[in-house]
């Protein structure tokens, strides 16, 4: 890779493999607990697992990496002739990974540039394609770093789900909000906002909440270029079925990527997700 700069993010940017390796950009794992069973995701735990043992009402709860673990991403790197890494994270108001990152890049054998992008799933994904395409057109750390920031300030994360009850019980949404949420049996719609999790309004019917969804993407988007993903859980169709308006009536999307988020957002989330990120060029 050009200026032997190693781009590291972790599995909650949801790359496809093929993606990683066009772009030379590495995960480190997020460790899902099942029971009393610690699963790596992405290559020990599917969706279709999480989402049956969560419909089953099995203990799920999930941990981040080890610093250890990255410190061996970061050795691995600079083996491969790495002299400087840029490293990616999902928010730290959601998960410590950050924290261990920062705590392995301490020691590392290469200079390592940390960053909080703030952001989840593709909207993480984004940033780390940022930062890969600007290294393989011939850009510094600074350059890079700068790209995936630029990138996170101009996405925009919104999901729906069936109940709060997932998060609440992962302390990722507090609990009046999740009382509010059921208490009337409304449909949440919440949004990524300064990388915590926030309710943004509260619709009476799953359709009504998925159409609200596509109308707010469409709006985000307006008549820019933009890179749009689709995520679920257990809700394919929903989520065909909404890439479809969006193709349709986003006249800038570039790319638009529908995919199943894995075990540890799902976790949090429960099955019916229905999310969408918008991020402009």
């Amino acid at each position: 890779m050009s200026r032997h700069v190693a781009i590291v993010t972790d599995s909650t940017a949801y790359l496809l493999p093929r993606t990683m390796e066009r772009h030379g950009i590495t995960a480190v794992p997020l460790t899902v607990v099942l029971g009393d069973q610690a699963l790596e995701e992405g290559t020990e735990i599917s969706a279709r697992s999480l989402a049956q043992a969560l419909q089953k009402r099995r203990p799920v709860t999930t941990s981040r990496p080890s610093p250890q673990l990255f410190a061996e991403t970061y050795r691995k790197a600079a083996e491969a002739g790495a002299t400087e890494i840029v490293s990616l994270h999902l928010s730290s108001e959601i998960s410590g990974t950050y924290d261990a990152a920062v705590q392995a890049a301490r020691e590392a054998p290469v200079p390592v540039r940390v960053v909080d992008t703030g952001m989840v799933a593709m909207a993480l994904g984004f940033c780390a394609l940022a930062a890969a395409e600007t290294v393989g057109a011939g850009g510094t750390v600074d350059e890079a770093v700068t790209a995936a920031e630029k990138r996170a300030a101009g996405t925009s994360t919104y999901f729906y789900v069936d109940n709060l009850d997932y998060l609440r019980r992962g302390g990722r949404i507090g609990a009046a909000q999740a009382l509010l949420g059921s208490a009337l049996a409304v449909k949440p719609l919440l949004q990524l906002d300064d990388g915590r999790i926030e309710l943004l309004e509260k619709v009476r019917t799953a359709s009504k909440a998925i159409a609200r969804l596509e109308e707010i993407i469409a709006e985000r988007a307006g008549s820019a270029q933009v890179d749009i993903a689709v995520h679920h859980l257990a809700a394919p169709e929903r989520a065909s079925a909404l890439a479809d308006r969006l193709r349709a009536r986003v006249p800038g999307v570039a790319d638009l990527h529908v995919s199943e988020v894995g075990a540890v957002i799902g976790a949090h989330t429960g099955p019916g997700l229905l999310g969408a990120v918008v991020s402009p060029r």
